[in-house]
């Protein structure tokens, strides 16, 4: 069906909010939100949750008489931003523990904080759809996915009476089993362990090699892609196995410490250094390439809303084509800047800075929303530089505020995380929101009404995303490894955000080692460009290779193999290396279990602290898995010959 020419006519009026509708999205916001949160704290990467919330809520919906396209559509739309949401708060609400500000999250402060940078996406977008998906009529490739989706199952009700959903969900169902199943057998009952890994010396210097023994890396690595994956990989191989044992060659090995221990102690303490140069030219890069994009996107806004505002004699705008009026964009704008200068205030003490913050936060989350905006029409919300232009933003506001209120203020750290989160939240919405109006614009969708469950989805998120975050850091940690959390939940961004703003205020970072990364980020930038140059399909992200660097190798080499698995399934399938949709299903599927089974896992530990003779870990066998990460590794290997046969005999049969 040609992009003009959506299944539901402007003419036609169908329900698209309703009841039935509304509750569901709301349970499925929940859902996904508690899983991407998960799955970023874990990995360092979220993906996009529009197909899975299409699939279960076409499920779902076709138990009731009467459902239709439209209904599914904003069940999709309103999920989704539950999962934007939390991207932008695991990526920065979390460091605000590691520098100190909070001892636990703050669950007022951090619904305050999601909602209103949620909610600045939604409204600094609603008129980017026009001239963006319209006017500019940008790809938008996982919007364009999920409208497929949608149409099939229309096409089969009309061929069969029945929805084409009941396959894809059980697909994804069974996936969650499992994956949830292997999450309890490793977490709960401590059957093997997370991971195989170990070092040994060489000379003067060590050799590392890991592998996380987690389905939900595997299922992100099929989602992403080979690409992708082996780009992320090959920034953990730069690190781990080229600049760790030339820094041991030169430096030898920390005192008094062999093997794996002295291998984690020169990552954490010397190379992360080089991901975050890498990481800080990236963002910069990102910005710069953006510029002339973003302004031509300003300028294509700027002239649909003149044709918009001049006189016409012709009919009424039609249904596909209302947008939320100007004045709900400007009174919710102005009501939610209310709270984030109170927020501000209280942080540094003065109202005249926490006025500046303020403006500052407000002009940065319009400028980045409408950046993450372009680039999911381009090349995909889950492709998005969301980790880049917070970083920007994070630098940019930590200087100012050294400018006003000293480099050695107390509050420093926490004041420029909060302007971060907020842009951060605003940014991860806009691409994710983007996505949603093209799903609709191509099935015939109402885009206020849409923007309306938008607001939904980002209220949900904000509402369930903290006492998430308090059982994963209560159960496993977050950040930093301790005594009680030996192997905690590794939050890179989070992380990577409290050394940035901590260096700013006087803490200082090791400098010689985050200039090595930026000579790096821009080596990598100027290899980049020649492969541009010379026309090749491989290309090297800077972003991806620094990310790369910053995660523990035994995560990229999970999600490589991943990525392995969907390169073998698309070109046995003949498409190269487009995953299949089953086989994207399935892998949301792992992910959602994983992540859901380790929450509810971290459930006894809240419960504990109520009724002191409960266990924290009821169902532990053992104290230290028996046989280490060898089991996971068969288990792990199972499910990754599962992936492939069910995507590969699903993708064969529909040859």
């Amino acid at each position: 069906m040609k992009d003009d020419q959506p299944v539901v006519p402007a003419t036609v009026t169908l329900p698209e909010i309703t009841v039935k509708a509304v509750l569901l999205s709301v349970l499925l916001a929940a859902v996904l939100a508690a899983a991407n949160a998960y799955l970023g704290l874990f990995a360092g990467m979220t993906v996009s949750a529009s197909i899975p919330a299409a699939v279960a809520s076409m499920a779902i919906l076709r138990l009731f008489k009467r459902s239709n396209i439209l209904e599914n559509n904003i069940v999709q739309t309103a999920a989704s931003s539950g999962e934007a949401l939390a991207a932008g708060v695991i990526f920065t609400i979390p460091a605000l523990l590691l520098v100190g500000y909070w001892s636990a999250f703050d669950y007022w402060q951090t619904v305050l904080i999601a909602t209103v940078g949620g909610l600045l996406g939604v409204l600094f977008t609603i008129p980017l759809r026009r001239a963006l998906i319209v006017t500019a009529r940008l790809r938008f490739p996982e919007g364009v996915a999920t409208a497929e989706v949608l149409k099939v199952a229309v096409a089969d009700r009309r061929e069969t009476g029945h929805a084409a959903s009941t396959g894809d969900f059980r697909t994804l169902l069974s996936a969650a089993l499992l994956g949830g199943a292997v999450k309890f057998g490793e977490s709960g009952l401590r059957l093997w362990a997370e991971s195989l890994e170990g070092a040994t010396q060489v000379g003067r210097s060590l050799l590392y090699a890991g592998l996380n023994l987690s389905p939900a890396l595997l299922a992100v690595g099929f989602i992403i892609g080979l690409h992708t994956a082996v780009v992320v990989f090959l920034g953990g191989v730069l690190g781990w196995l080229i600049l760790m044992p030339a820094y041991g060659l030169l430096n030898g090995l920390p005192p008094d410490l062999t093997g794996l221990a002295a291998a984690m102690t020169i990552w954490s303490g010397k190379i992360r250094y080089v991901g975050i140069g890498a990481m800080l030219t990236g963002g910069l890069w990102t910005l710069t390439k953006l510029r002339e994009p973003v302004w031509r996107s300003l300028q294509t806004l700027r002239e649909s809303y003149r044709a918009a505002e001049s006189p016409r004699t012709g009919p009424v705008m039609a249904r596909t084509e209302q947008d939320a009026s100007l004045g709900w964009i400007v009174v919710p704008f102005v009501l939610s800047l209310m709270p984030m200068a109170w927020i501000y205030t209280s942080v540094v003490g003065s109202p005249l800075i926490g006025l500046l913050m303020t403006i500052v936060m407000a002009l940065a989350a319009f400028l980045f929303s409408s950046v993450a905006a372009y680039m999911a029409g381009l090349v995909g919300s889950s492709s998005n530089p969301v980790s880049g232009v917070t970083i920007a933003t994070i630098m940019c506001a930590a200087l100012l505020l050294v400018l006003f209120m000293g480099s050695g203020h107390p509050a420093g750290p926490a004041a420029a995380l909060v302007i971060g989160a907020v842009v951060c939240c605003a940014a991860a919405m806009g691409g994710d929101n983007l996505q949603d109006l093209k799903t609709g614009h191509l099935v015939g969708a109402t885009p206020w009404k849409q923007q309306v469950m938008q607001v939904v989805g980002v209220l949900t998120g904000a509402l369930v995303l903290v006492p998430v975050l308090s059982l994963l850091q209560a159960k496993y940690g977050i950040g930093e490894p301790t005594a009680g959390h030996p192997h905690p939940l590794s939050a890179p961004q989070a992380t990577l955000m409290a050394s940035l703003t901590r260096s700013v205020f006087g803490a200082g970072l090791p400098w010689h080692l985050v200039g090595l990364g930026a000579a790096i980020g821009i080596g990598v930038i100027l290899m980049d460009r020649r492969l541009e140059g010379r026309g090749s399909d491989f290309r090297l992200p800077v972003l991806a290779v620094a990310l790369g660097i910053y995660l523990p190798l035994k995560l990229s080499a999970a999600i490589c193999l991943g990525g392995m698995i969907s390169a073998l399934v698309g070109r046995a399938a003949g498409k190269g290396e487009e995953p299949s949709r089953p086989g994207l299903l399935f892998s949301a599927g792992l992910i959602t279990g994983e992540a859901l089974m380790g929450i509810l896992l971290a459930t006894p530990i809240a419960l504990a602290a109520l009724w002191p003779n409960l266990s924290p870990d009821p169902f532990t066998l053992f104290d230290q898995p028996p046989f280490g990460g060898w089991p996971g590794l068969v288990v792990v290997g199972a499910v990754g010959s599962a992936l492939y046969r069910i995507a590969r005999g699903i993708t064969t049969q529909k040859r």
